[in-house]
């Protein structure tokens, strides 16, 4: 795996060379300067993963520096070194956020140690602030379906290993949560998770968002920006919409996978990185190719594990699980008190057929969740399209016992299902399994009446 960076700050040369030594020995890359000043201008253009401060040095002191580290680049963890430290000047520079504090003569097994401890530190503090930033657009991969327990297998079957990943689904499907999973599950998990939404990010801009950029690459390059295949370095990098990307991105992306290498945009240095990639597309790829819209060779070392994200119609047995799920995270987000959906409004639920997916069915139950006066969410609360307005149940008609409640839910489904297949019979007893003569006995007994 390509080391991380370590950056040291000392103004004496052999300290410099010692650690460097030591730490190069490690396989961690190692920067030296010789000045606080020198140092705030570096991490202000790379953040590195750790840095060694010196407390005596000339001009800018070590906590001087310290206190312009932390507010430049607060997450990059700082270890303090002194020739004469007291434990005054430790206490300050604990106040100040430094991780640690060391004495000179540096001890080989405690400096190792520190090292060790700082950057796991660093890369919890990073894996939690992903992790804050992404729980709002997070939930589980919740269902009990055959779809979803293939779904299941074939990410636990993937994860532990280091193969690349090609999902594919519709939008709002799941895609990223797959990923995610596949990430958590392999032995990479406590390393980032870096994702790139490719149809989200202007074409002139892909390359430095996906390889960074050198200080004065073009304008508005003010300084050293490192890309998300960097940031991803030890984890995992998820390229979402790659159908999106052009074919000029795609030769460079091509090059970074067979090479583990590249340049930033503007430079020359070839950055090292041991990054395992996933990609996801909602477009049919193989299309693309014969469209000469995407590079064959590209997608065959993406496909090495191809995973099919089930669309939500075909997994209908798990939305009352998503809806009382949502309903849950929602009453507790909003400070509500726990909100549940009537049997009969379930069943309009199910017989939707919600092409926005489980994206789509999650934003409805937080509209309801916000929007509905009382703390069962009865049909008269939804919305179209999820309840079309000629079915409008009548008022009187609220109050159900528990078997009306199943009618009116079975009613809904098979309704739903014949306008799928055009009000074809046959087809709607096959995809509800059950006779043909049965289901015209059903569609007697609940008054449906085609259009026709």
């Amino acid at each position: 795996m390509a080391g991380e960076h370590v950056l040291i700050v000392d103004d004496e040369p052999a300290i410099q060379a010692a650690l460097r030594g030591v730490l190069e020995d490690e396989g961690y890359r190692v920067t030296t300067l010789g000045s606080g000043a020198d140092a705030i201008h570096a991490v202000g253009e790379e953040s590195p993963d750790l840095v060694f401060l010196d407390i005596w040095m000339p001009g800018l002191d070590g906590l001087e520096t310290l206190a312009e580290l932390k507010r430049v680049r607060p997450e990059v963890p700082v270890v303090m070194i002194s020739g004469h430290g007291t434990i005054e000047t430790a206490v300050k520079a604990t106040k100040l956020g430094a991780y640690d504090f060391i004495e000179k003569p540096l001890s080989l097994d405690k400096t190792l140690l520190t090292i060790t401890r700082a950057l796991e530190h660093g890369r919890l503090a990073r894996e939690n602030a992903q992790l804050r930033a992404a729980l709002s657009d997070r939930s589980d991969l919740i269902g009990e379906s055959a779809a979803l327990r293939r779904l299941r297998q074939q990410i636990t079957m993937a994860a532990p290993t280091n193969g690349r990943v090609l999902i594919h689904g519709e939008n709002g499907s799941g895609k990223e949560l797959v990923a995610r999973a596949i990430h958590a599950g392999s032995a990479r998990a406590d390393k980032p998770f870096v994702e790139v939404n490719c149809a989200a990010i202007p074409e002139e801009l892909i390359e430095s968002e996906l390889f960074g950029h050198e200080k004065g690459a073009f304008t508005g390059a003010v300084q050293r920006r490192r890309g998300r295949f960097e940031l991803a370095n030890g984890g995992t990098l998820f390229l979402d919409e790659i159908g999106d990307m052009s074919l000029k991105t795609q030769a460079k992306v091509l090059r970074a996978l067979e090479e583990q290498a590249f340049e930033r945009v503007g430079g020359r240095e070839t950055v090292r990185v041991d990054v395992r990639l996933i990609a996801a597309s909602n477009r049919d790829l193989e299309a693309l190719i014969r469209d000469g819209r995407f590079r064959e060779d590209l997608y065959y070392r993406l496909a090495v594990i191809p995973i099919e994200v089930p669309p939500l119609r075909d997994r209908k047995e798990d939305i009352p699980l998503l809806v009382d799920h949502f309903l849950a995270v929602f009453s507790a987000e909003n400070g509500r008190r726990a909100k549940s959906l009537s049997g009969e409004a379930l069943a309009y639920f199910v017989a939707y057929d919600w092409p926005g997916n489980v994206r789509e069915l999650r934003n409805m139950v937080e509209r309801l969740v916000i929007m509905s006066l009382h703390d069962v969410i009865g049909p008269d609360d939804l919305p179209a399209p999820v309840r079309p307005k000629e079915e409008i149940v009548p008022a009187e008609a609220r109050e159900r016992s528990l078997k009306e409640a199943r009618e009116h839910f079975e009613r809904a489904y098979i309704l739903a299902e014949l306008k799928a297949h055009d009000w074809n019979v046959t087809r709607t007893a096959e995809r509800l399994g059950i006779e043909r003569s049965h289901l015209y006995r059903k569609i007697k007994a609940y008054g449906i009446t085609s259009p026709r």
